[in-house]
């Protein structure tokens, strides 16, 4: 068996574990989206040092990331992010009564219209990885917003970083 076979039974195990743990528990398990802004550190290593704005917080307390970023120009889902959308895909599989929208966002470089089509691009790869993971298309709506809402006002890498991302928002 290759290594990327190997790491991705591993991944869906402890999405099915995670999954697991929530039925086992009778709670409530809708996320619901903290105020928080991101920071620096959640730009550069999201799936293990995330601030309080990319996550939501489960019923029961656990916290799950809810904000993918992309690399310049791109609208490909980095291996460091897999794992989250794996576990959310997992939670719509099981959960048909959720829903949630995906918010595709830039940064200000490029024009207002590459950008809106840049963003929808984003969402719809988060979209397409969700089904992927189990989740029907009927549960999740995209949405882009282009440049129009950063979360970093900044005019250099840092802040470009931080705009260029997909945000998943539980209803």
């Amino acid at each position: 068996m290759n290594a990327g076979l190997i790491v991705r039974a591993a991944v869906l195990a402890v999405a099915g574990l995670f999954v697991a743990g929530c039925q086992q528990t009778g709670t409530n398990t809708t996320p619901t989206a903290s105020t928080a802004e991101p920071t620096e550190s959640a730009a550069a290593a999201p799936s293990t040092s995330a601030a309080a704005g990319d996550r939501a917080r489960y019923a029961d307390g656990r916290a799950v990331e809810t904000t993918v970023y992309f690399d310049y120009d791109k609208a490909v889902i980095r291996p460091e992010f897999q794992e989250i959308l794996a576990a959310h895909g997992s939670f719509l599989r099981d959960h048909s009564d959720k829903a949630l929208l995906v918010e595709g966002h830039c940064d200000e470089r490029g024009s207002r219209e590459y950008n809106l089509a840049l963003g929808e691009r984003r969402a719809d790869a988060v979209r397409d990885y969700l089904v992927a993971e189990g989740a029907a298309r009927s549960q999740i709506e995209t949405v882009s917003y282009g440049e129009e809402r950063p979360v970093d006002p900044g005019h250099d890498e840092g802040a470009w970083s931080k705009n260029r991302r997909g945000e998943i928002v539980y209803r």
